[in-house]
């Protein structure tokens, strides 16, 4: 991979992150609405809880996204983006089109998730 491409993945791999960071400090911010609200009843409180809880779960999904652009960049730094991290071998360039921060290829990526499972 060329300086050039490196830095359309830099930048690609930026935006993604400012998109997630934003996104998360929304969703703590509606979180926090849903939380001062006052709640007349066990109903009201039950929705308000299910409502911040499901809030919330989705920002964790997130923050792993963002732990993965994080280990993306530095993959960058190395030189090393768009190599497997499990069997070394490149990542296919359409795989890391619409994934840049996979440290898989597709078939590790698969034995990954069969195992997780």
């Amino acid at each position: 991979m060329n300086k050039k491409e490196r830095e359309r993945y830099r930048n690609k791999l930026l935006k993604k992150k400012e998109e997630i960071v934003n996104k998360i400090s929304e969703t703590y911010n509606e979180s926090k609405e849903v939380e001062s609200g006052i709640a007349q009843d066990v109903v009201d409180k039950a929705e308000s809880s299910y409502t911040k809880e499901f809030l919330l779960s989705l920002s964790n999904a997130e923050r792993e996204q963002l732990r993965l652009i994080d280990e993306a960049l530095k993959r960058i730094d190395k030189k090393e983006l768009g190599i497997c991290q499990s069997c070394g071998k490149n990542i296919n360039k359409k795989r890391l089109d619409a994934v840049p921060w996979t440290p898989y290829c597709i078939d590790c990526q698969e034995k990954e998730e069969e195992e997780s499972s």
